[in-house]
């Protein structure tokens, strides 16, 4: 076991009221938490609408136009809600796991030219550092084992797949670019593989 389940609570968002599970890494103490929808009396037979968001400050909670990140988020939780049944994994791997101060620096090097990809290279690391073997066990312990994954993101697919979750089908998760992130989204598509 990689990680283990340490609270959960009531979450009431505008998009309705979520379960929010809080979840500690075993080895390192890195947190992660699950924001569950309508998921009370599943069996291990049911298909789960999910999405796996990781983490991205800049999106997310400071509205960046660099990525897709926080449209990618707010999408997802009106498609969980809107089909009464779901879940969402906010997967705290900051930047690729490269974590925030370095993706600081990366954005630095975008800024002189580069894209993601080379900026993540120039800075030593993989063009992606995540570890999805992290969600399927997040998975399993809420006893989800069947999904309907929202992704863009065929890596995310085939690590969950070989984690023992079995993905029934994929659903894009396609979000308008605009002028600030056609460079971020056109190198996803074309040196990380996303289907956009």
């Amino acid at each position: 076991m990689l990680i283990q389940e340490v609270s959960r609570a009531k979450l009431i968002t505008k998009w309705g009221h979520f379960i929010i599970v809080g979840f500690d890494e075993l080895y390192n103490h890195q947190n992660h938490i699950a924001i569950i929808y309508g998921i009370e009396n599943i069996t291990t037979d049911t298909v789960i609408l999910t999405r796996i968001h990781s983490e991205c400050l800049t999106g997310d909670v400071f509205f960046s136009l660099r990525c897709d990140c926080r449209l990618q988020l707010q999408c997802s939780l009106h498609l969980i809600t809107k089909e009464k049944c779901g879940i969402l994994i906010y997967h705290r791997q900051e930047g690729r796991n490269i974590g925030l101060l370095n993706k600081i620096k990366a954005y630095a090097y975008q800024d002189e030219g580069l894209d993601t990809v080379m900026a993540n290279h120039k800075l030593g690391f993989n063009t992606d550092e995540r570890n999805f073997v992290i969600c399927a066990e997040i998975l399993k312990i809420l006893g989800i084992y069947n999904i309907k994954l929202l992704t863009n993101n065929f890596n995310k697919v085939h690590s969950l797949q070989k984690s023992g979750i079995n993905i029934v089908c994929r659903i894009p998760l396609i979000i308008q670019p605009n002028k600030y992130n056609y460079k971020y989204l056109y190198t996803k598509k074309h040196k990380m593989g996303h289907i956009l």
